[in-house]
């Protein structure tokens, strides 16, 4: 006779061993993902606002007015580019930061891009921008989490197993998420 629990319990134990590290990847991402609306996952923008008002802004896109302006704002940086949006604004580009001079108010704002380090690279794996590989990589890890789930139900026998506490625990994880979706859906 096949003891299928021990086999339960030990496809159990080695699947989890097995996604921990994803499991921690999703987990974590997720929470960021989740809130995105309040904050953006995956990069630190900052943003910061100078005077500029008494440049000279006769000719607002020469190499002499946007170094003027970046020395105003104590920025030693390489210029990318420069691009008029409409003729009372200049932008310019360089690495990680963009400087926005509205020239009729002498004002620039700086927007600063910075990653969140460990936190960008674990929301590009839970989004799937690798796609590729990763598709199927992400695919069977949630399989083993589909055979966690389940094989997690019947490790536990008696009463604190599936045909007592847990049957209850059980429901309770299926009705929440039913609720929500009638909720919502």
């Amino acid at each position: 006779m096949v003891k299928w629990r021990r086999w339960n319990a030990a496809i159990h134990r080695d699947l989890g061993y097995l996604c921990v590290g994803l499991t921690l990847v999703y987990a974590v991402s997720g929470v960021a993902v989740n809130h995105r609306a309040d904050w953006n996952p995956s990069y630190q923008v900052r943003e910061r606002s100078a005077r500029v008002d008494d440049l000279d802004a006769s000719a607002p896109s020469s190499p002499e007015y946007v170094r003027a302006v970046l020395e105003r704002l104590g920025m030693d940086a390489e210029v990318l580019g420069t691009f008029r949006p409409d003729p009372g604004s200049l932008r310019i580009f360089l690495e990680g930061t963009t400087v926005d001079v509205d020239l009729a108010a002498g004002e620039a704002t700086v927007q600063d891009v910075r990653d969140r380090p460990g936190l960008r690279q674990v929301n590009f794996l839970h989004l799937n921008h690798p796609k590729k590989l990763w598709t199927y990589m992400a695919d069977v890890y949630a399989v083993a989490l589909a055979l966690l789930a389940l094989t997690g139900v019947f490790v536990l026998r008696g009463r604190n197993g599936i045909t007592g506490r847990g049957a209850w625990l059980t429901a309770a994880g299926v009705i929440i998420p039913a609720a929500f979706l009638l909720l919502y859906f």
